[in-house]
């Protein structure tokens, strides 16, 4: 049975308050802490379609404490396409390696953060829906195909100048869309499965969410809004570079 041993759970566990606590603050951690530990812990491909599941739970508790915040104009716009990127996301899991994919995808990530937050002054702010749509539709193929929607997302509030706790808000409710048509198509086109997950994972996962959420509610009482928003790109750019280097290492 996948991730059967105490010290799994044990990391497990300080893995989820730590992401979870960070993800309260800043709007994203869950995905971009879990998934590199989870995929070592159980595999690549059940590691994933874990945090998959964890982040669907953990964003929909973030979401019933800040919806106060959520923009649901841009959630309806930017949600509505990301199945359009997780069915592709999916079938690449199943049909090819995804290794140079994931290098392409990273390093395209990274490039596009570095120039909305550094060149941002020369970015023009997207308008109308169709950049929105392709934020989703990115962030959809990205959750699935590594389980981190987040940065891709990121670069389109950046260039569109969201306000920080705007698009804290709303990722939450993204981050639910999104996860759960990762775990729905994974599991329909079998391109992953649950069955061979040790079961105490679930409960250790939402001690650990409960306690990082709590956490992270009062480091945003006490941690300025300019560096939440900063930790959140530091965040996404981690994210762009963990798919990068999973991505290279596979290649190796």
């Amino acid at each position: 049975m996948v991730g059967a041993g105490a010290t799994v759970l044990a990391v497990l566990l300080v893995t989820v308050v730590f992401g979870c606590a960070m993800q309260r603050l800043s709007g994203m951690g869950l995905g971009l802490v879990a998934g590199p530990v989870v995929s070592l812990l159980l595999g690549p491909v059940e590691g994933i379609l874990v945090v998959n599941v964890l982040a669907v739970v953990n964003a929909a508790l973030i979401t019933a404490t800040t919806w106060r915040n959520i923009d649901l104009r841009k959630f309806l716009t930017v949600g509505s396409t990301m199945v359009l990127g997780a069915v592709p996301g999916a079938l690449v899991i199943r049909a090819i390696s995804t290794d140079l994919l994931q290098v392409l995808v990273g390093g395209t990530l990274l490039v596009a953060l570095a120039v909305v937050t550094f060149g941002l002054r020369w970015v023009p702010t997207p308008h109308g829906r169709f950049p929105a749509l392709v934020a989703g539709a990115v962030g959809g193929f990205m959750n699935t195909l590594a389980g981190i929607a987040g940065p891709a997302i990121t670069v389109y509030a950046q260039a569109a100048r969201w306000d920080h706790r705007i698009y804290a808000a709303t990722l939450q409710p993204l981050f639910v869309v999104g996860g759960a048509l990762s775990v729905i198509i994974k599991l329909v086109t079998g391109a992953g499965s649950l069955g061979v997950v040790n079961p105490w994972i679930w409960p250790v996962g939402l001690i650990g969410m409960v306690v990082g959420i709590a956490y992270g509610a009062r480091l945003s009482q006490v941690v300025p809004k300019d560096k939440a928003h900063a930790l959140a790109l530091a965040l996404a750019a981690l994210g762009g570079l963990v798919v990068l280097v999973r991505g290279g290492v596979g290649l190796l």
